[in-house]
């Protein structure tokens, strides 16, 4: 098996999946994304938007982390199953799993405006991306309410991209005791060692990343 995953340690999307490769101890090689590797990443893919999955056996190159998941779960599976067998299951599991990345991508509008030149802010652009984010948090509040995964009874691609999402969310986008749940939740997934790894080796470059 070959696996190179080019992405960078401070990205929430290559965390998730880091996540589900840390989750079966999956081989596999990293390329930091930098000033270094960039020519050679936006050769293989155009679009610039990282994380990729290089697999070398197959000749396969997998891109958006949603994807790459299920390419894993399918390939390379392990003892945790990250798409249920059962269809009904499996499209929770998708549905929340978009849900999440909502979540990543909209707090993202709050992050960039942080380190926007003066003049260039877009207070109302933020105040809108705070309150969607809220409205999610809602929701997610109530689905967590009688279980301690996302969805169903085990860890799934849903909790994959939860992790991520609500870590650095809970950064830019507060809960303010409002959301103990969610609080709660993600206590749980900080303490399960594929993502307590993931953040430990993005120590080092935290003072990158505003917010976090």
């Amino acid at each position: 098996m070959m696996l190179t995953l080019y992405g960078h340690p401070i990205s929430s999307f290559t965390w998730k999946v880091l996540m589900a490769l840390y989750e079966n101890d999956t081989p596999f090689d990293f390329i930091t994304v930098d000033q270094n590797t960039y020519a050679d990443f936006i050769t293989k893919w155009p679009m610039g938007k990282f994380p990729i999955l290089i697999d070398s056996d197959r000749k396969s190159m997998v891109t958006e982390t949603s994807v790459i998941i299920e390419y894993l779960d399918t390939y390379y599976p392990g003892a945790t199953r990250f798409i249920p067998q059962n269809v009904d299951a499996a499209l929770e599991v998708r549905r929340w799993d978009r849900v999440f990345d909502h979540i990543n991508t909209t707090m993202s509008k709050v992050v960039v405006d942080n380190i926007r030149p003066d003049g260039q802010r877009d207070p109302y652009g933020v105040e809108e991306a705070k309150r969607v984010v809220h409205a999610a948090y809602g929701v997610v509040e109530a689905q967590l309410s009688d279980r301690a995964f996302a969805v169903a009874d085990g860890f799934t691609m849903a909790d994959c991209a939860a992790a991520p999402a609500l870590w650095y969310a809970a950064r830019n986008v507060p809960l303010e005791g409002k959301y103990p749940r969610i609080a709660a939740y993600l206590d749980r997934l900080k303490a399960r060692p594929s993502f307590a790894r993931t953040i430990k080796e993005s120590e080092p470059l935290f003072h990158m990343y505003p917010g976090a």
